[in-house]
């Protein structure tokens, strides 16, 4: 399976990349919703969050915070406060069935979110 995100990693699609690693890739939404929107995605294809594995994954999950903290302070959002949301499945609201993790900020968030 090749997702959309698949294909940015694969540099098959551009993207406004805004941090890279060897395990994950970031770059700014095409549909912010907020000031700050990047979406933290795994380089491996990991359909959703129920398929992720604990030990096996954990590292990776790791990273994809580690990521979500550097952007944020590089972007000026770390001191007032973000925003780290993953979806799952259709009544989550996820529609790319690659995992991963929308960094949102730069304003303030509300509560429940939808």
């Amino acid at each position: 399976m090749s997702t959309i995100f698949s294909k940015i990693v694969n540099k098959e699609i551009k993207a406004d990349i805004v941090y890279e690693t060897e395990t994950v890739l970031a770059f700014n939404d095409i549909n912010p919703q907020a000031p700050v929107h990047v979406l933290i995605i795994p380089k491996i294809e990991i359909p959703k969050v129920t398929d992720l594995k604990g030990s096996e994954h954990a590292a990776l999950l790791g990273d994809m915070i580690d990521a979500a903290n550097k952007i944020a302070k590089d972007l000026g959002i770390d001191k007032d406060g973000f925003r780290l949301v993953m979806n799952c499945g259709d009544n989550g609201g996820q529609d790319v069935y690659h995992l991963h993790m929308h960094l949102l900020g730069g304003r303030k968030m509300n509560w429940p979110p939808g």
